[in-house]
């Protein structure tokens, strides 16, 4: 990969995004590391750690080195930055590019500082910090500058960031614990209740978004799955319906919902007038989620729609404001 210079960094849960300035996209690997289980080598980061996840020896495990929006082992989140990093910028010896990162909002202080000297480490010569639901709401092409309110909900793996954002501020927000991992689990605690069939993420993944939804279909669809029969201890072939998936989810879909309804509720009335007339935006990896736009709307009784491109709202989100400093740099936290 060529060298570039000026870089937006999307260090998600499940993803790591990242935009090169005047270029657009030019990194988008999952957030996983393969190790040994002993001496903690890394053996593999990004697709090909994903690919072994599920599937390694027993001395090897394949990790996502961040958890429901925090770090959970930061020796492994610096290494697969750096990696990424490293990648796209190459190995600047002089012409070091700049930087505006956008964080999960459970990584704390110490952890910010931290991650900025990584990045140093890596070649670049100043970080500075972009608000997540602020980078999504750029990357959605939002006027965050406008006197009207927006909102925006930013759907990640681990974590849900919802704000109304109003005259280059946020007005109201709140982070749950809520996103795409926990459709996952719950795909998984589903099959294991109904037939005693244990199934890996990367199936529950898969169920999720094949056939998953946020409505019932108006035809039923369904996907042959193979999991571990829990009482015989053998594989087992399953064939799973998108009404099982709906059921599934149920439970994280309503609290995603109840989260946004109590952003609403805690929003100015005349911001909440002004996102009755403009709609929820939804970005991220979850907003994916067949019908979930549909399930918003029906629910709140507010207009939903998905952005363009949601997984990467937030990377270029955080590129547009290097290439647009006048409009959008009030919003940055420097980091040297």
């Amino acid at each position: 990969m060529a060298a570039v210079s000026d870089i937006g960094i999307d260090l998600g849960t499940s993803n790591v995004v990242i935009y090169a300035r005047n270029r657009g996209v030019v990194l988008d690997e999952p957030a996983v590391v393969a190790l040994e289980r002993d001496t903690r080598v890394i053996r593999a980061i990004g697709t090909e750690a994903y690919q072994m996840i599920g599937r390694t020896p027993g001395g090897l495990v394949a990790m996502r080195p961040l958890r429901e929006g925090a770090v959970a082992d930061f020796e492994l989140t610096s290494s697969m930055l750096h990696h990424f990093v490293v990648q796209v910028i190459g190995k600047r010896m002089f012409s070091r590019p700049r930087a505006v990162l956008s964080l999960p909002s459970g990584i704390n202080e110490n952890e910010k500082r931290s991650i900025s000297a990584v990045m140093f480490e890596a070649g670049v010569r100043r970080t500075q910090l972009l608000d997540r639901p602020v980078a999504a709401a750029i990357g959605a092409d939002l006027n965050i500058n406008d006197v009207y309110g927006s909102m925006v909900v930013d759907i990640g793996a681990g974590m849900s960031d919802i704000a109304v954002l109003s005259q280059s501020r946020v007005v109201v927000s709140d982070a749950v614990k809520l996103g795409g991992d926990h459709f996952d689990d719950a795909i998984i605690r589903y099959l294991r209740r109904k037939y005693n069939l244990l199934i890996g993420e990367r199936t529950a993944e898969q169920l999720k978004r094949e056939i998953g939804g946020a409505m019932p279909r108006r035809e039923q669809i369904y996907l042959d799955v193979t999991g571990r029969n829990l009482i015989s201890g053998l594989p087992k072939l399953m064939r799973i319906t998108s009404d099982e998936i709906f059921e599934a989810i149920d439970d994280p879909l309503t609290a995603l919902i109840e989260a946004i309804h109590a952003v609403l509720e805690h929003t100015p009335a005349e911001l909440a007038a002004d996102v009755f007339d403009a709609g929820i935006t939804l970005t991220g990896g979850g907003a994916q989620l067949t019908g979930l736009a549909d399930a918003v709307t029906t629910a709140l009784k507010v207009d939903c729609h998905v952005a363009d491109n949601p997984q990467n709202c937030v990377a270029v989100g955080c590129g547009r404001t290097l290439e647009n400093l006048a409009d959008y740099g009030r919003y940055l936290n420097d980091r040297r």
